[in-house]
């Protein structure tokens, strides 16, 4: 996978503070301590921000320095993970379409719900960059997209794993 498959994020994350150095057959990122706010995102078809990214970046942005605005163009119900979100310290406004975070210093672990693919990965991120321990139930929306994502979290240094509670 190219830097061209994910040129529709490299603006924001660039906005967001990070910086990349390309070489041949990778894209090295440096972020910074904390994030920046981006001004404003609005999700559009390719070649547009993509909508499958918007909960990725909200959770980012629920740790960034300074206030976020957020357009969801493309579904309807795309903040399904923003009562999650709230539920461990997120600040973060709903009004229709757009959504408004400001950023906190930290978040705090909690028990919460896939509600769908995109917004169970991101409440996976948010649960690792939080403070304590997060729980997460109805995972089969992530398995439905995501193989094995245990795994590989843990094969970069995430603190996460799975429970089999079919046995109690």
């Amino acid at each position: 996978m190219g830097a061209e498959s994910i040129e529709n994020v490299l603006p924001m994350l660039e906005q967001m503070g990070c910086r990349f150095y390309p070489e041949m057959d990778r894209l090295y990122m440096l972020a910074p301590r904390r994030l920046h706010a981006v001004p404003f995102i609005q999700t559009m078809p390719h070649p547009g921000f993509p909508t499958d990214a918007q909960a990725i970046f909200m959770v980012m942005l629920t740790l960034a320095d300074g206030v976020s605005v957020f357009e969801e163009n493309i579904f309807e119900n795309r903040y399904r993970h923003v009562d999650a979100l709230a539920k461990m310290g997120a600040k973060i406004r709903v009004s229709g379409r757009i959504a408004v975070v400001t950023g906190t210093r930290s978040l705090s672990g909690a028990a919460v719900s896939a509600t769908d693919l995109r917004g169970g990965a991101a409440m996976v991120l948010a649960g690792l960059a939080a403070q304590g321990r997060t729980e997460m139930q109805q995972i089969s929306h992530l398995d439905r997209g995501y193989e094995a994502m245990e795994q590989v979290l843990q094969g970069i240094g995430g603190k996460i794993h799975r429970v089999d509670d079919s046995k109690t």
